[in-house]
């Protein structure tokens, strides 16, 4: 006796009534070197600066950059040597001004030092001319700037700045930058435990013999969908194989129900007298559909098993009505099996997952800017992916030093330049060599002034990426047309065209101590008064704005901007992140920092208040028409709500 297929199901309904199933998920915290591939579950925010201190970028000597302004070839400065500084160890000695000290990449920079002269423009002397006098000077060849050839704290990463986002795939690149911030755990999307069983009286598992006379065939299926549920983020689980007997097949589904989140069977789902899988699911479950309209892969079945506690464990639940688990049947025949498999399961795992959608290994695009190459070798350019308003793939360059560990999650492949290329011009298609085939280009590229709502906005985008180089070095890449978003605060001098999409108003001034126990009133006492400043670097807008109220104040007293920045203690020691005055302030380092009145109030400090600035989101004209930007106009929508606790915000 046959029972026929009920009405095959259209494709498109198959996944709407697997996407109604519960296949698992949730969030669990798992040791960072087992995260690998894991997907994130909340945001991670930099608990510290990287690097952790100013520290040297190069070989050659800590000088004070003064005492080089008009070194030269012919005219070098000569500063005596006052010590030498390795990686790894405390400096133990001070930049004097007329000294230098001998320096190693990576070491800390020594107290007075504000620049390294890299050693290929040095040479070494003797005081008096004498071979044998001990007291060493050193020839400088070139004047620096300050802060140059000197990575500054915090200038790969800065604490508080938004480090990984919820919804990113940790692969190498994330586990290298989350070690590089101390994370030792983190907080990831739970994977989909997925039963997997293998029905018929012929199969046999690989490694036994074969009767070939009843027929046996080796167990195909078992292994590969337990492969591709890996593959696609679940958790499998094997079970022994089940013959064509109702109840044995309805305890090892039940079984399985207990322990899973989703029950996959493969074989038994057709209409015939011997296929009972359907005829299980009907009376011990809930059966959604039994037939899809696809070839290959016809006999499919969709349903919820009832959970039943096994039969073997005295201590297992006590059965109930309502508990079930999602499940799957599968064809027989391996290929239809794995298609059915590739098509609808494995989407709706990744789903429960968290995990992104599989992308090929390569990926040709459209270079945005033009990239100069004249070294004479084989260059492998770090590129990422972005697209444009017609889903078309954009590739732009992704160069932050070789010491930079956000190059790690910032880029998404490499574009190798031949070494006879001078250079790839802009305009012109080029291949990515992705670093992961499963690398999908983010939703939304977003660059520019780094803002604690900001943070909130990007966690309601699907896969965004930030960039936070600061307002000028944001509005510059909107003119060349690389990021869909710039966002910009306080004045600039730029002028580009752009879509306004909204933004707000954040209260900026002075961070000081509790109590503010220097008396700071305003910028006045900066000028007037031996108190330290945590400055912000040239990029950032809260810089353009306190620059701007320096002048107001220079005008006033009708003297010289110049004179009035050279006056401050710390106008030229700037720091990366929009918390880094913040924590110098916090832990003594300074006296005050320039920052926001959210900031201090996150980390409990006094606040002298300067004035507000309004943060504006500009966006790309060319990719007006982008999700993306209608996702980014949804969000400011809910944006006074969701940082309601920022303290100093105005939203339009």
């Amino acid at each position: 006796m046959t029972t026929e297929f009920r009405t095959l199901a259209a494709p498109e309904t198959v996944r709407e009534t697997i996407a109604d199933l519960n296949l698992g998920g949730g969030v669990e915290h798992v040791d960072l070197r087992e995260a690998r591939d894991r997907v994130l579950a909340k945001r991670v925010d930099a608990a510290i600066d990287v690097p952790g201190f100013d520290r040297a970028a190069m070989d050659g000597y800590a000088v004070q950059a003064s005492d080089t302004v008009r070194a030269g070839e012919v005219d070098p400065a000569v500063l005596d040597l006052a010590g030498t500084v390795h990686a790894g160890e405390k400096p133990a000695v001070t930049v004097e001004p007329g000294t230098c000290v001998e320096i190693s990449t990576g070491a800390v920079m020594p107290p007075g030092a504000d620049a390294v002269v890299v050693v290929e423009r040095t040479n070494e002397i003797n005081g008096d001319g004498d071979a044998d006098n001990d007291d060493t000077a050193i020839e400088i060849r070139t004047a620096v700037a300050p802060s140059e050839n000197v990575m500054l704290a915090g200038a790969d990463i800065a604490a508080g700045a938004r480090a990984l986002g919820p919804g990113t795939r940790l692969t190498p690149r994330e586990i290298g930058l989350l070690s590089a911030l101390g994370v030792d755990e983190v907080p990831v999307r739970a994977r989909p435990r997925v039963g997997i069983i293998s029905t018929g009286d012929e199969l046999v598992p690989p490694g036994e013999p074969l009767d070939s006379e009843r027929g046996e065939i080796y167990d195909v299926n078992t292994t590969t969908i337990a492969a591709g549920v890996e593959a696609a983020g679940g958790d499998p689980v094997v079970y022994p194989h089940a013959g064509d007997d109702f109840e044995a097949m309805e305890r090892l589904l039940r079984q399985a129900a207990d322990d899973c989140d989703l029950v996959v069977s493969s074989g038994s789902t057709s209409a015939s007298a011997v296929d009972v899988i359907y005829r299980v699911i009907e009376e011990r479950g809930e059966l959604l559909l039994h037939g899809v309209a696809v070839k290959p892969g016809k006999p499919m079945v969709v349903g919820r098993i009832d959970q039943s506690g096994s039969d073997d464990d005295e201590t297992a639940a006590e059965p109930s009505d309502t508990a079930q688990s999602a499940y799957i049947g599968l064809p027989g025949y391996p290929v239809s099996a794995l298609t059915i498999f590739r098509v609808f399961v494995a989407p709706a795992i990744r789903a429960a997952a968290g995990q992104p959608e599989p992308a090929t290994a390569t990926v040709d695009g459209e270079l945005i800017a033009q990239q100069r190459h004249d070294e004479g070798r084989l260059r492998l350019l770090s590129v990422a992916l972005i697209e444009d308003a017609d889903g078309s793939p954009l590739v732009y360059p992704v160069d932050k030093g070789s010491g930079a560990t956000t190059s790690l999650v910032d880029a998404d492949g490499v574009v190798a330049i031949d070494p006879d290329t001078d250079y790839l011009a802009a305009g012109e298609s080029v291949t990515v060599q992705l670093f992961d085939p499963a690398v999908r280009p983010p939703s939304l590229l977003a660059v520019g002034e780094a803002d604690p709502a900001l943070a909130e906005l990007l966690d309601q985008l699907d896969r965004p990426r930030s960039l936070p180089v600061g307002s000028r070095e944001g509005l510059r890449r909107l003119r060349d047309g690389i990021p869909d978003l710039a966002v910009v605060a306080g004045p600039t001098d730029r002028a580009v065209d752009a879509v306004e999409l909204g933004g707000w108003s954040r209260e900026w001034g002075l961070l000081v101590k509790k109590g503010n126990p220097e008396g700071v009133d305003g910028l006045a006492d900066l000028v007037d008064d031996d108190i330290d400043l945590a400055n912000r670097d040239r990029d950032s807008g809260l810089r353009a704005s306190f620059d701007a109220e320096l002048d107001t104040l220079a005008d006033a007293r009708g003297v010289d901007g110049r004179d009035l920045t050279a006056a401050i203690n710390g106008y030229e020691a700037t720091v990366s992140g929009v918390e880094s005055p913040a924590r110098r302030v916090a832990d003594g380092r300074t006296a005050v920092g320039l920052g926001l009145r959210a900031t201090a109030d996150r980390h409990d400090l006094g606040f002298v208040s300067i004035g507000t600035q309004a943060v504006r989101l500009l966006g790309n004209p060319d990719r007006e028409e982008k999700p993306a930007i209608d996702a980014v106009r949804n969000a400011l929508e809910t944006l006074p709500t969701v940082c309601s606790s920022l303290a100093g915000y105005q939203f339009e």
